[in-house]
């Protein structure tokens, strides 16, 4: 195991509560003081009887202080800038135009968005969800029985806000992984929600949404909760899944390890037996450049490249000549050699006669 490994078993084994650990540099006096007092008056309104404590006392129960120190939940939550004094507690919001990291778009460029946002948990949750919705496709339609319009958003934003709210208060913050931030990245065909630190205790993948988990950040939770950011009531999960299905999307997928914990959210619906079996004829990609004419006869990569006149030969090869290949409609000298220097494309003139009838 590596020491973050042992780190993570003894952490909640033993009850570590990195969310409340004190931030020495730190005095109360550096919050920002309306935030603050806001907060202070919520957990009076929960609990009458605080009214009556000094307020240092009461930051010490409701974990703005840890024995007169200011702890980490206060920074993240009333700090005017948090990054400050934990540059990496941040989210990298990523937007890249293929389906896997390092693909470029045909003006060459790698990232078709590319942010750090930083700020306070709440400042953070809201700007992340902003770049999902600036950067996703939105589908119209009209309904034909009522003539109204009708808008498809490429992911449900409820999910989406709940996703990247559980990536914030279920993240580990312990020293270990203070210098990882959480990453959103949009690719063409999902959105992916990382975190550092895995499941954490008892729970399991399988179990998400089904049983009450042990919690992380009880602190950070409970004030994200006084602040009308979530519920608490272990909803999120469920509302995740809930929303992709009724936009017809595929459930989303939750993937765990020791370090880190991960939320797949896809944009289309999931492959059904047909198209698995292959498209027909009438229904192969369309191909906008001719390449399906051009590879009649046999041709380099090189060829094929030169021919699409697209800058980038990665992104011409992936958008235009792959989805052809995968559907049968060109196919390979040397299918078992793929990625050979000497490999040459040509169109199966069956299929090709099929579509052009």
């Amino acid at each position: 195991m590596t020491e973050y490994e042992v780190y993570s078993y003894e952490a909640f084994r033993k009850k570590y509560r990195d969310d409340i650990r004190p931030v020495e540099q730190v005095r109360v006096q550096n919050l920002d003081q309306d935030r603050l007092a806001q907060y202070v008056l919520r957990r009076k309104q929960d609990r009458p009887h605080f009214a009556t404590l000094e307020l240092s006392r009461l930051y010490d129960l409701i974990g703005v202080t840890k024995n007169g120190v200011v702890t980490l939940a206060a920074v993240l939550l009333f700090s005017p800038y948090p990054q400050a004094y934990f540059p990496q507690l941040s989210i990298i919001g990523t937007h890249v135009p293929g389906t896997e990291m390092g693909l470029l778009d045909e003006q060459g460029r790698r990232f078709i968005d590319s942010k750090r946002l930083e700020g306070t948990l709440p400042e953070m949750l809201e700007q992340a969800v902003g770049v999902v919705r600036n950067n996703m496709q939105v589908s119209t339609r009209i309904d034909p029985a009522t003539g109204r319009r009708i808008d498809r958003p490429e992911y449900p934003l409820d999910a989406v806000r709940e996703t990247i709210l559980n990536a914030l208060v279920h993240r580990d913050y312990s020293i270990h992984t203070e210098g990882m931030p959480i990453r959103l990245t949009m690719y063409s065909d999902r959105l992916e929600v990382a975190n550092p630190g895995g499941l954490y205790g008892r729970l399991t993948v399988d179990q998400l949404g089904k049983v009450q988990p042990d919690t992380r950040n009880p602190v950070l939770v409970t004030a994200m909760e006084s602040l009308g950011q979530t519920e608490n009531r272990y909803s999120g999960i469920p509302r995740i899944q809930h929303a992709m299905a009724e936009l017809g999307l595929p459930a989303p997928v939750f993937a765990n390890t020791r370090s880190g914990f991960s939320v797949t959210l896809r944009n289309s619906a999931d492959v059904t037996p047909q198209q698995a079996a292959g498209p027909s004829p009438e229904a192969l990609p369309k191909d906008p450049k001719g390449l399906l004419a051009f590879c009649r006869q046999p041709r380099s990569r090189a060829e094929i490249v030169a021919y699409l006149g697209i800058p980038s030969a990665q992104y011409a090869l992936r958008h235009y000549l792959d989805p052809l290949v995968e559907a049968g409609a060109v196919r390979l000298s040397l299918p078992d050699t793929p990625r050979s220097r000497k490999q040459t494309y040509q169109t199966v003139e069956e299929r090709q006669k099929k579509r052009t009838v």
